[in-house]
Order: structure tokens, then C-alpha cells, then sequence
């Protein structure tokens, strides 16, 4: 019996060669292939500046720091995501405020998040769940408003469009951060980037990738440096670097595929599912849908070799975040989500045959 996963990777022959090549080269960490990566995401997506990290985790991380956030601080977020959205604010001390989500797109609702702002607000982490951008001309009108910063996690939607611009072209935002995990729509086998159109804050990136050191021209030999702040090792090698740039080529075909099944499932399986608005043309990284007796549908799923997935347990449910103060029945949307969501099978490589396959499987369990 064959196995499908609910993600995974497409590395092709292309692929190979691409790291094989760096591997034969002078530079194998952070070199001309990451620089080449960057530009490659900037052409890509429209944003200006792009530094490559080691996961999209340290990019949250690293722009929070970017913005100052400190102790005392508020930010504002989904609890319908990974715990890194929120996570990054608490490394820099700050405290995390949980909206709830709009019930057809899982994404953060933005007539809530005004009701969360206070005077220690400083920022929005909007969540483009499953690939689909979240209403980010709502948000940025809020946050202008307001006088919030904006940084889009925007780990499950490189290739995804709002309103005709590629997530990632900072419109609406101050910075877009982008996950290139191997279940992501591309893969640098762990890795991430932060993207901006702000100069100041791209300095600032690239400093905290590397220790918070900074070059300038005053200086007279290549080896001086400067440790101005307290950074990190976040840095992504140019192994990875030149693997995202052969998967950052196949990215529309990857997105025409993904879009396929997608409308597949809607039409063959009859389950609830996530709605697309019209504002969107998402590169779908996730499929969930909405079943009863969840934890017996696992168990008999994956008898029949279907290894799917929760997306995700909501943040403010988990006891570090219960300590702190959040109560998962202020995000009732999210509680109702969670309670019945699975996400299928979902990458380039099923076939219509495939899908057929695991629409049979899921018809004998429902």
C-alpha cells in the first residue's frame, strides 16, 4: 500500500547538480550563492532588500529585533499557526496578544485586531495561513492608524498573490518573512529570508543574522568589524542557497500544480474546507478540512496510509502561553477550527491518479 504524506518535497535532477556544483566550489557557507538567492527573491517577489537566514524562525526573530521590540511591548498575532509567530516576540521580552481568525480562511480577523490595541502595541504579525495572504490592505490601514509595524509571516505563501502583487512585495507591510522548510512549497532543506523595502531595517537584518556585526568603508582592512548590537549566528549557506535557487525556478509549476489538486479535492471530496477570497491567488501550502471525531479519522487514515496533519494546535492553548495570561475561549474561531481540521496530502508530485487514490482511502473512512 503506497503512502502519501501530507507534504512533501520535489527534488529533481536539477536540484542535485545545483548543491553538487557548490560543493565543488571555494565558498560553502555564506557567499555568492546566498547573495545570488537574495537577489533572486527580490526579483521574485518586488520586495528591495531580501537577507537569507537559517529558518524562518530566526527571520521572525531577527525582524522583531529589527523593530526594537522590547520588554514591556505588545504584539499582536494569530493563534491559528506555528508557535515561532509568537514565539519571536517573547524572545525580545514582549507580551503576545492572540486575535481570532475569519472562519472561511483561517486567517487573522481584521475587525478584531483593533479591539487588542493598546498603548504598548508596537506590532501585527499577520499569519497567511495555508498559503492564502491574509486581507493585508485591512490590516496596514489599522496599523497606519494606530502607528503599528507590520511583519508578515509569510512562511506558507512564497508564490502566493494579493491583489495582483506577489506576497512579499512589502505593500502593505514593513517586512514578510518566508519558511523554505522541505514541506514548504520550496525547500533549502531548513532555511528562511526576511524581505523589506526599508533600507534602515534591511542594515539592521543583516547585522543580527551575523553577530551584530557591521563593515563600513571607513575601514581600512577587509578583516576590522564592528559588534554594535548583541546578534546571532543566523546565516544560511550557500549550499542551501544555490538548492533554493534551482527550486525558486520550478516555483510557478509548483504553484499551478498545487492550485490543481486543490480545485480537485473541491471538487471530488465534498468535505468543508478553507474558502479562497477574491483578493487572493494563493500558492496553496496546506489543505485542511473539517471532519468530526477528528483523533478516530487520524488513527483509521493513517491505517490506510494516509499520514496527515494538525495545522495547528492554536498557540494560546499551550501552557507557556495559558501561564502568561491567554485564554484560548477569547479566540472561540480558532477553538471551533481546531476541534475538526486535518490537512491531506498536498505537493507537486501527486498525480490525478494519486488523488483518485486517496479520495477512495478518505471515502471508506468517512
Amino acid at each position: 500500500m503506497r503512502i502519501y504524506n501530507y507534504g512533501k518535497q520535489h527534488i529533481d535532477l536539477g536540484d542535485i547538480l545545483a548543491v553538487v556544483k557548490t560543493l565543488s566550489s571555494p565558498f560553502l557557507t555564506c557567499g555568492p550563492k546566498v547573495k545570488e538567492f537574495e537577489q533572486e527573491i527580490c526579483k521574485y517577489t518586488g520586495a528591495k532588500y531580501c537577507v537569507a537566514v537559517s529558518s524562518a524562525t530566526a527571520g521572525l526573530h531577527i525582524a522583531m529585533l529589527a523593530l526594537e521590540i522590547k520588554p514591556g511591548d505588545e504584539i499582536i498575532t494569530s493563534p491559528v499557526t506555528f508557535l515561532a509567530s509568537a514565539n519571536c516576540a517573547r524572545y525580545c521580552g514582549a507580551d503576545v496578544k492572540f486575535c481570532d481568525i475569519e472562519e472561511k480562511t483561517a486567517n487573522i480577523n481584521p475587525e478584531q485586531i483593533e479591539k487588542l490595541v493598546t498603548s504598548k502595541t508596537k506590532a501585527i504579525i499577520p499569519v497567511h495561513f495555508a498559503g492564502q495572504s491574509c486581507n493585508m490592505e485591512k490590516i496596514y490601514e489599522i496599523a497606519k492608524k494606530h502607528n503599528l509595524k507590520i511583519v508578515e509571516d509569510a512562511a506558507h505563501a512564497i508564490g502566493s498573490d494579493y491583489k495582483g502583487n506577489k506576497v512579499g512585495c512589502c505593500e502593505f507591510s514593513d517586512m514578510a518573512v518566508f519558511s523554505f522548510h522541505p514541506v514548504k512549497t520550496i525547500t533549502t532543506g531548513e532555511g528562511g529570508a526576511v524581505v523589506t523595502n526599508d533600507f534602515e531595517l534591511y542594515q539592521k537584518l543583516l547585522a543580527y543574522r551575523s553577530h551584530g556585526m557591521y563593515k563600513n568603508g571607513e575601514m581600512q582592512n577587509t578583516w576590522e568589524y564592528e559588534m554594535r548590537k548583541l546578534g546571532y549566528n543566523y546565516r544560511m549557506t550557500d549550499i542551501q542557497a544555490a538548492l533554493g535557487i534551482s527550486q525558486l525556478k520550478k516555483l510557478e509549476k509548483f504553484k499551478k500544480r498545487r492550485r490543481e489538486i486543490v480545485e480537485y479535492y473541491n471538487k471530488n471530496l465534498g468535505l468543508a474546507h478553507l474558502e479562497e477570497m477574491e483578493y487572493s491567488n494563493a500558492c496553496f501550502h496546506l489543505y485542511p478540512v473539517m471532519v468530526r471525531n477528528r483523533a478516530e479519522f487520524y488513527q483509521k487514515a493513517k491505517k490506510k496510509g494516509l499520514n496527515l496533519q494538525v495545522h495547528y494546535i492554536p498557540v494560546n492553548s499551550q501552557p507557556y502561553y495559558r501561564e502568561l495570561g491567554a485564554d484560548p475561549d477569547d479566540t472561540p474561531n480558532a477553538q471551533i477550527y481546531y476541534k475538526k481540521c486535518i490537512s491531506l496530502p498536498l505537493y507537486p508530485d501527486l498525480s490525478n491518479s494519486d488523488l483518485d487514490e486517496i479520495i477512495k482511502r478518505m471515502r471508506g473512512i468517512l
